[in-house]
């Protein structure tokens, strides 16, 4: 049984999630991150149709997810976060939105607080056993391959009531 809510942001975790949670290290010290076409399809195309604002909010700070946001057009990234509830309770507080009104992504143990605040919890299928238990969908797909966009579809299908 899903439920029928009315989700105005949805905010995703990026290592795991938006990406496949490898960190890419070459000789010269560049790191390099793999992101999926269809999930940012989703954030760029989707998301607006339904009226969701995108959020990224990570605990790590990196260029490149600063220029793959800048790049889907998602206004809101909180890098560096060492208190994802908290820093994510300020911006809905800016935005005027309710953690009911809220959906998150994510993977591993520090998505964990700030998950079970929000409304609707999703995770890839390969998130750790502890964010599994306590998501309302959890997709086929692993992170960095397509999950944000699955869990995407999960919402649109929930938002028109299917």
């Amino acid at each position: 049984m899903t439920k029928n809510f009315k989700i105005k942001v949805l905010v995703m975790d990026v290592d795991g999630t938006l990406t496949d949670g490898g960190i890419y290290i070459g000789k010269e010290g560049e790191i390099f991150k793999k992101f999926h076409v269809k999930d940012g399809y989703g954030i760029h195309n989707i998301l607006p149709q339904l009226g969701i604002i995108p959020v990224v909010l990570t605990g790590r700070n990196s260029p490149i997810v600063e220029g793959r946001c800048r790049e889907l057009g998602i206004g809101h990234v909180i890098q560096g976060s060492r208190n994802k509830a908290g820093d994510l309770g300020i911006l809905l507080d800016k935005l005027g939105v309710r953690t009911e009104e809220t959906a998150y992504i994510g993977d591993d143990l520090n998505d964990y607080e700030v998950m079970t605040k929000v409304g609707v919890r999703g995770c890839p299928c390969d998130a750790v056993p502890e964010i599994r238990k306590i998501s309302d969908y959890i997709t086929k797909a692993e992170g960095g391959n397509g999950a944000v966009r699955e869990f995407i579809e999960w919402l649109e299908r929930n938002e028109s009531g299917e």
